[in-house]
């Protein structure tokens, strides 16, 4: 750790007022709205990096978890790390991270997840890519469904006030559930849906039940924006659990193609959404990679579900230069869709705490990681964690 420097939760008000100006300058946002977005995370959710008492740096923790094979995985999100510019080159934003990273290991928090706007950074305390977040494009002049005709507008949709989100969660839930790295979201996140601390005054946000009020098969939540190719659908937030409430969603939009050219929405990069369309007209405007840190190995491997029917064992040796409880052998049981880590094992997969975040995620298989040098094993083994770490791509519709 660099000479001089303090790494602490907020004590007092001066904390606050010194990260809140950090946060403007490194983020190019008003003082003002920094303040909204600390009292919206919380101040115990934020830690200090300190030289001579003076805050230099800060991020913030969002308590939450992520689905990974059908259950949830308590996970720390990491945001808004940042520097003070006169203090970088120093080894501080190092400091930071890696006194977070410590501090969740010895409170029991299996993952951590984090947008990197440098890579370099958070790989070396042992972050690696480990899914996407992809913004697509659609001209609302092509939408069609290939086996129904667009007037065929099979479920009602039933406008909801932004505020009421709550009625939102459930579908949510289950959407979330059956998809690798979707948030088991904090309350900020959802909050910042429906009301945006940042937001242009006159944009107004649209909220729609898809289906029954009492049973709904889906929601969007989006709004109406202008942009050099006019006016665009911009979807801030969608969840859909059936066919019929996927086809709606689909009608739904196209009947805004009078007015509205493009439609926005953020999906994995092998949307099934784009299934039911007629043609191959929607295109990955832009491509984010979000980074995730394996915290406590035992606990992360046993908290993550697995196929159910798919029953087998690996013994990994995993290295980690941060934390020494997680560089050891570890054998892992899955039965039932269900795994049990033990100490020891004969190290037949032998990986780095990176590569294991790629691998648990399901980003990359395990032969992809043994040629990009991530990991070696045994055939053997690298057919067996092919096996259990299968499942759908995994993606965040959401940026925090």
């Amino acid at each position: 750790m660099t000479l001089g420097l303090d790494y602490s939760p907020v004590c007092n008000s001066q904390d606050l007022e010194q990260i809140g100006v950090i946060i403007s300058q490194c983020f190019g946002v008003s003082v003002s709205d920094c303040e909204a977005y600390i009292e919206r995370l919380g101040s115990e959710n934020f830690r200090v990096i300190r030289q001579a008492g003076n805050a230099i740096g800060q991020l913030v923790i969002y308590p939450m978890a992520q689905w990974y094979g059908g259950k949830t995985v308590p996970m720390a999100g990491i945001a808004v790390v940042g520097v003070a510019p006169e203090y970088r080159g120093q080894g501080a934003a190092y400091q930071l991270m890696a006194e977070t990273i410590m501090q969740l290991h010895d409170q029991g928090v299996p993952i951590s997840t984090l947008y990197a706007s440098t890579d370099a950074l958070y790989r070396k305390v042992g972050y690696e890519r480990a899914g996407n977040r992809c913004l697509w494009k659609l001209s609302t002049k092509t939408i069609s469904l290939w086996d129904v005709p667009l007037e065929h507008r099979n479920l009602p949709m039933h406008r909801v006030e932004p505020e009421n989100y709550q009625v939102f969660e459930e579908v949510y839930r289950q959407h979330a559930q059956a998809n690798n790295g979707n948030l088991d979201r904090n309350r900020a996140i959802w909050e910042n849906l429906v009301k945006p601390i940042i937001a242009k005054p006159e944009e107004t946000i649209y909220s729609y039940l898809i289906g029954s009020k009492t049973l709904p098969e889906g929601y969007i939540i989006f709004t109406q924006q202008e942009d050099d190719h006019g006016l665009q659908i911009a979807v801030n937030d969608w969840a859909l659990l059936s066919t019929a409430a996927i086809k709606r969603f689909w009608t739904f939009i196209a009947d805004h193609r009078s007015l509205v050219n493009q439609v926005y929405w953020y999906s994995s990069p092998h949307d099934p959404l784009m299934l039911v369309l007629a043609e191959q007209t929607a295109k990955i405007d832009t491509r984010y990679y979000w980074m995730t840190r394996i915290i406590d190995v035992p606990k992360a491997l046993e908290k993550r579900g697995y196929p159910v029917g798919i029953d087998g064992e690996l013994h990994l040796e995993v290295k980690d230069d941060l934390i020494e409880a997680n560089n050891a052998r570890f054998r892992l049981r899955v039965n039932q869709g269900q795994g049990e880590v033990t100490p020891g094992g004969n190290g037949d997969i032998q990986i780095s705490i990176r590569g294991l975040a790629s691998l648990y995620s399901g980003l990359y298989s395990p032969r992809q990681l043994q040629l990009t040098g991530y990991l070696k094993a045994t055939n053997e083994a690298l057919s067996v964690a092919t096996l259990l770490f299968s499942g759908s791509e995994p993606w965040i519709p959401d940026m925090f």
